[in-house]
């Protein structure tokens, strides 16, 4: 078929054939429209990659013939042409286009390949709730090599309720890039959510106070043995299915004992839900964890952890299982629910009992170095947030410049302070 001017008209002319062909357009050299035997009609732009007769022939698909009309396909078709005599490639590019992963696609190789393999349990598992709950719904279809800083930026922006998962966000995403750029998925250094400004977190310790701590040790011992009661709508119909003796919540005597072993030895939680009986030794008084947030770690056990640990059946190998025995439990949600709200301590956190514990030992001024020991900190300033609990030198210091200050006020002459001898004279 001669070359000819493509238009409209001649794109509605064309009939399929039994074979596939090609009508090229007489302005732009390898511009042209392809007719498949199906009937499907597409513009294509065909060039040489290279110079030379030699160099391989490329077809680039520009799009279906509903799609665009022949004068914007023909500029299209110019631009290909020009890319292509300034050294590129446009359709071996678009083809690699097309085997670059999704940000879905790449989450779930991020996970399999690194999180899973490198990162502890803990880790791993809220590296998955950012990515399955936050990015991909936002921008899971978008090609990996795609992603903008205005798109990470704008999912960012839309947490800002949550400034600590917005932040986390960000910090999720940029090691998924990482390992996206050490894997040749996308090119080395490419982070969309680089230099886009985190959310200032406030504080999240919070201390329990002495009158605190009553109100949930109260809660914690009528869980488990009465119960806590909870109130029925008497008004609707279903109440009088609930029967008298089922309107009370009790919670099992593993979980109970685990609240008290957070409190009591300042452990996370993972530390003791997994805790398997092989790790207690109630001779030497230690707990000897395998594995921790910080690696192998020991435990000291004072007098009430024992004591705790003592009053458990040993059911399993787990000191807290679950509902299969030969697993521990997965968490501590609703017995902490319930006796928070018996206790009405709004806002309290599982962690908090771990501040807690080590606000007690700062305000005694044990030390921040002995406080990170019990702790497990494998860092002095993971330590350092509980530097302004340890009053008790300042306490005393300005008890005694205060007394000395009233009793001279009050007439009453104190003891003559000692000066203080100078380097290199005599007194």
């Amino acid at each position: 078929m001669p070359n000819q001017r493509i238009t409209k008209r001649t794109v509605d002319s064309l009939r399929s054939s039994v074979r596939e062909f090609t009508v090229w357009d007489s302005a732009v050299t390898g511009f042209g429209v392809r007719v498949r035997p199906t009937g499907a009609k597409s513009y294509v732009v065909v060039y040489r990659a290279g110079a030379g007769r030699g160099a391989p022939v490329r077809r680039f698909t520009i799009a279906a013939v509903s799609k665009i009309t022949p004068e914007r396909a023909r500029a299209r078709a110019k631009a290909v042409l020009g890319s292509v005599a300034h050294g590129h490639d446009p359709a071996n590019q678009k083809t690699t286009e097309r085997g670059t992963p999704t940000v879905a696609e790449l989450s779930d190789r991020f996970m399999a390949e690194h999180v899973r393999a490198k990162r502890k349990a803990g880790t791993a598992e809220f590296y998955r709730d950012i990515l399955d709950r936050i990015v991909k719904p936002a921008v899971g279809t978008t090609k990996a090599d795609k992603l903008t800083r205005l798109q990470v930026g704008k999912l960012h922006s839309s947490l800002s309720d949550t400034p600590f998962q917005a932040n986390r966000m960000l910090a999720v995403v940029g090691s998924m890039y990482t390992f996206a750029g050490s894997a040749g998925i996308v090119p080395e250094g490419t982070n969309p959510g680089r230099a886009i400004d985190k959310f200032k977190e406030g504080r999240r310790e919070r201390f329990l106070t002495g009158e605190e701590l009553e109100r949930l040790g109260t809660a914690i011992r009528e869980a488990e043995t009465n119960g806590i009661p909870w109130t029925v709508d008497e008004t609707k119909a279903t109440a009088k299915h609930v029967a008298k003796e089922k309107r009370f919540t009790r919670i099992a005597p593993s979980a109970a004992a685990a609240l008290r072993l957070l409190l009591l030895t300042g452990c996370r939680l993972r530390e003791i839900l997994h805790l398997r009986w092989e790790h207690v030794d109630f001779e030497r008084g230690c707990l000897f964890l395998p594995d921790s947030k910080s690696g192998r770690k020991t435990v000291i056990l004072n007098a009430p952890a024992l004591a705790v640990l003592n009053a458990l059946e040993q059911v399993g190998p787990y000191v807290v299982p679950g509902d299969n025995p030969e697993k521990p439990r997965h968490d501590l949600k609703r017995p902490w629910d319930a006796v928070t709200k018996r206790a009405k301590l709004t806002g309290v956190r599982l962690h908090d009992l771990r501040h807690t514990y080590a606000s007690f030992g700062a305000g005694f001024g044990l030390g921040l170095p002995i406080i990170g020991k019990l702790l497990g900190h494998a860092q002095v300033a993971t330590t350092a947030r509980y530097a302004h609990l340890d009053n008790d030198p300042l306490r005393r210091a300005s008890e005694l410049i205060a007394g000395r200050i009233a009793a001279a006020f009050n007439g009453n002459r104190p003891a003559k302070m000692q000066p203080v001898r100078k380097a290199g004279k005599r007194q």
